[in-house]
């Protein structure tokens, strides 16, 4: 009986508590995408723990030598609890995909009626130039069309080697699927009770794919282009919509985003600290459910 309440405040800590603390630590940020695997060990470690307390309940062989049905009754409340947490995950999962696929899909026709043709930009593909005159640049994903949105106004603002910076930023969103990434933690936010669920981790990710777009931007000496065009873009006070991956906007951690840009070093040590960690993370919930299982066909 010891391995459910073990595996259950395991999921309680990993889904709160746990994202909290790592979210204290900026440091991890300067080796960004081992830390991105460390966030979604974490998070799908929660998932493992918070299924596993109640099948392991379930089918624990110690509460059916008792005489009484107590037992049973209790066996199935973790079942129903576990459907619970499943059910959840899947409608969660479903209404989140659902709304964000169709806010993009009508915004791609929204700014595919809207915008023109810039000299600035042409032959870049999937790439449309809004008649605004705040700087903005974000790109709305999709699995089969996808849109770089750049305004009027950032192309006035920017210079070409800008441009280049921040359409390599855009593009680096789209070939990596970061909205993937960010469904997913947005998904499991809005599965679990508020008063388990963090939302340090879902802020934490939307930063951790900006510094990995940033890096992706910043090869091939375009640092300092793409460190004031951020500037730049940031200035405007104007953000993309919540659905879509903007370069920029008002949000605080662009001094953060700005101060990683410059930095060079591989990290190495720490990458290799965090991935360790990430695979601790995804062995322990898995260990306490399939131990006490083959302790128990032996």
């Amino acid at each position: 009986m010891a391995t459910p309440l073990l595996l259950g405040a395991l999921a309680v800590l990993l889904a709160g508590p746990v994202p909290a603390l790592l979210a204290r630590l900026p440091r991890t940020r300067t080796t960004p995408r081992a830390a991105m695997v460390l966030w979604q060990a974490v998070a799908l470690a929660a998932v493992l723990a918070a299924l596993g307390a109640g099948l392991s309940l379930v089918t624990s062989t110690a509460w059916r030598r008792a005489p009484d049905l107590a037992p049973y009754a209790i066996a199935t409340a973790a079942l129903l609890v576990t459907v619970l947490v499943l059910g959840r995950l899947l409608v969660s999962g479903h209404l989140v995909g659902t709304d964000l696929r169709a806010l993009r899909r009508r915004h791609r026709d929204q700014v595919d009626l809207l915008a023109r043709e810039d000299e600035r930009v042409t032959g870049a593909a999937a790439v449309r130039v809004l008649e605004h005159d705040l700087p903005l640049a974000y790109c709305v994903p999709g699995r089969k069309v996808e849109r770089v949105v750049l305004s009027v106004g950032a192309l006035d603002r920017l210079s070409p080697d800008e441009v280049t910076a921040v359409l390599a930023h855009e593009r680096a969103h789209l070939q990596a699927r970061h909205d993937l990434v960010l469904e997913a933690f947005g998904v499991l936010h809005h599965a679990f009770p508020r008063w388990v669920s963090s939302a340090a981790a879902l802020a934490e990710v939307r930063l951790l794919v900006e510094i990995l777009a940033d890096r992706a931007a910043a090869r091939d000496g375009r640092r300092r282009a793409l460190g004031s065009a951020l500037v730049t873009l940031a200035e405007g006070r104007v953000a993309g919509p919540d659905y879509a991956l903007a370069a920029a906007g008002s949000d605080p951690s662009l001094l953060v985003r700005v101060r990683l840009i410059g930095d060079r070093g591989p990290h190495r040590l720490q990458a290799a600290l965090l991935l360790t960690l990430a695979g601790a993370v995804l062995v322990v919930p898995t260990a306490f459910v399939v131990l006490p299982w083959l302790t128990g066909l032996n």
